[in-house]
């Protein structure tokens, strides 16, 4: 089968595909015959050596939407046929799910939405699963203000609609020319990039990692939440400092699917690329006006 992989450092030109065996479940696994695959920066941070792991052949991709072809032992309640979607959590692994199959824990996926098809899909696991656990760890009652920082990223975005869905009083910090976007999805205040709110705020989703100047717009005993393991700033001023790590989640997951066709739950797709293209969808990542998620079909 082909994956997309990665043997040497650098720019997009190091992603290439390489032809591996068919991987086969364990126990408590499952195999997916991959639909679509959603490309991530971390993806970018992977081929560039962020994460190390040198010497050795890495594969990329966390998401993934696909069908269900073999299952482990031990695996109930899911079967050959099922569709699904699922996270790969790991940036440091041989196989990622940009290949046209891939095992996942059991654990890890969950049937995936039937409003959507597997391209929109693809985009859920890792950007839902990051928003909803940020929103989580923000713990503001009802009516709190909280101000989302890249509010117009995949991210950002999926935070500002679970965030109004939890009755929080949603500010949204994005470009002069997503404000249309950002309130439409539920923000009821916007500032631009580079401004600041008009007072200090409750929390802080601080998805553009913006740090310490994000920090700064939380009232006193406040609360931050980075997305960034080890790269939030110092507390101060009796504000409490959370960073959220994204874990499969296959349970959590099911509950963001149910969002999605209720229509409460908006996936934003930017580009297509074939797997074949792997190289070329990298070189989009991080490109000015890209909004929603890359994904690569299989």
């Amino acid at each position: 089968m082909s994956a997309a992989v990665v043997s040497a450092f650098g720019g997009p030109e190091q992603v290439v595909l390489a032809e591996l065996p068919i991987p086969r479940p364990a126990a408590g696994q499952l195999r997916v015959k991959v639909a679509a695959a959603g490309l991530n920066p971390v993806d970018g941070a992977v081929r560039a050596g962020v994460f190390g792991g040198g010497g050795q052949r890495l594969g990329l991709g966390w998401e993934v939407a696909g069908e269900i072809d073999e299952v482990g032992a031990d695996v109930t309640g899911l079967r050959a046929g099922d569709r699904v979607v699922g996270l790969q959590h790991g940036a440091v692994k041989p196989l990622g799910t940009h290949a046209q199959y891939v095992v996942l824990d059991a654990t890890a996926v969950a049937a995936a939405p039937k409003t959507v098809d597997a391209v929109a899909a693809a985009g859920l696991p890792l950007g839902g699963l990051t928003a909803a656990r940020a929103v989580d760890l923000l713990g503001l009652a009802p009516g709190s203000s909280v101000l989302i920082t890249g509010a117009a990223g995949v991210v950002g975005a999926l935070a500002v609609q679970l965030a109004a869905r939890a009755g929080l009083v949603v500010t949204a910090l994005a470009g002069a020319e997503d404000e249309e976007l950002v309130r439409s999805l539920g923000a009821t205040g916007f500032v631009p990039r580079g401004a600041a709110p008009a007072g200090p705020v409750d929390g802080v989703l601080d998805a553009a990692v913006l740090g310490a100047d994000a920090l700064g717009f939380v009232r006193d005993g406040g609360v931050y939440v980075g997305l960034i393991p080890n790269h939030a700033p110092a507390p101060e001023r009796g504000i409490r400092v959370e960073e959220q790590e994204v874990a499969a989640d296959g349970a959590h997951l099911a509950r963001l699917v149910a969002l999605v066709d209720a229509g409460a739950l908006t996936l934003r797709v930017a580009q297509t690329f074939p797997l074949a293209e792997a190289a070329k969808a990298h070189a989009q990542l991080g490109t000015p006006g890209v909004r929603g998620r890359i994904i690569l079909t299989v």
